[in-house]
């Protein structure tokens, strides 16, 4: 799952316990390698850091998802797969944000209240994160996702950091041209998803 989602599994602020922290170091973890990386976070940080590399490996594991890649794949997306996915399923969670989180809080909110949370907070995270959260922040990228040219702006700005990826700028032409397939399987794999984290917001 892409950055949208990890926020959103994250918990609730009014029943999580140590919400920020969790939130903190889920994001965190994007650029956090290894135990030594973990156990240089408190404790309470250290929990976001174990739900994002939890989220990491349901999804990667998970029929439904490998379902999904394995179409991407047939599409000559090749290794790069996961990573349409990853980004495609932001896309399908912002664009219906409403079906997924409760109705008192829009996409629009819910992006603000992150980018004043991760950017109070933001000496914590990875320097190259900190540098990220800038620009995520300035032109809004959680909201963006929510546009299939926000899908396209993700993936091409991916191909244009790792030169190996430029496969990536076909990336979401090719997940828009089986959008609906692609919708099935993030709606039957979603509420797993959020079952089985939710031990992990105790």
């Amino acid at each position: 799952m892409n950055f949208l989602a990890h926020l959103l599994l994250s918990g609730d602020p009014a029943t999580t316990p140590n919400y920020a922290d969790l939130v903190v170091g889920n994001f965190a973890a994007e650029a956090v390698r290894g135990r030594a990386g973990l156990l240089a976070y408190p404790e309470a940080v250290q929990r976001g850091i174990r739900l994002h590399r939890f989220i990491d490996s349901f999804t990667d594991t998970h029929p439904v998802v490998r379902r999904t890649t394995a179409r991407l794949r047939e599409a000559g997306l090749g290794k790069w797969a996961g990573v349409v996915s990853d980004v495609g399923y932001d896309h399908l969670l912002a664009r219906d944000f409403a079906r997924y989180h409760h109705a008192a809080e829009p996409l629009p909110a819910f992006a603000q209240r992150h980018y004043a949370l991760l950017h109070a907070r933001r000496h914590e995270l990875p320097e190259p994160l900190q540098h990220m959260l800038h620009y995520m922040r300035q032109d809004d990228w959680l909201s963006g996702y929510a546009r299939p040219e926000g899908l396209e702006r993700a993936l091409l700005g991916l191909s244009r950091r790792v030169p190996a990826a430029t496969v990536l700028r076909a990336g979401a032409a090719a997940f828009l041209a089986e959008i609906a397939a692609y919708e099935a399987d993030f709606r039957e794999f979603w509420p797993q998803l959020r079952a089985a984290v939710a031990p992990l917001h105790r």
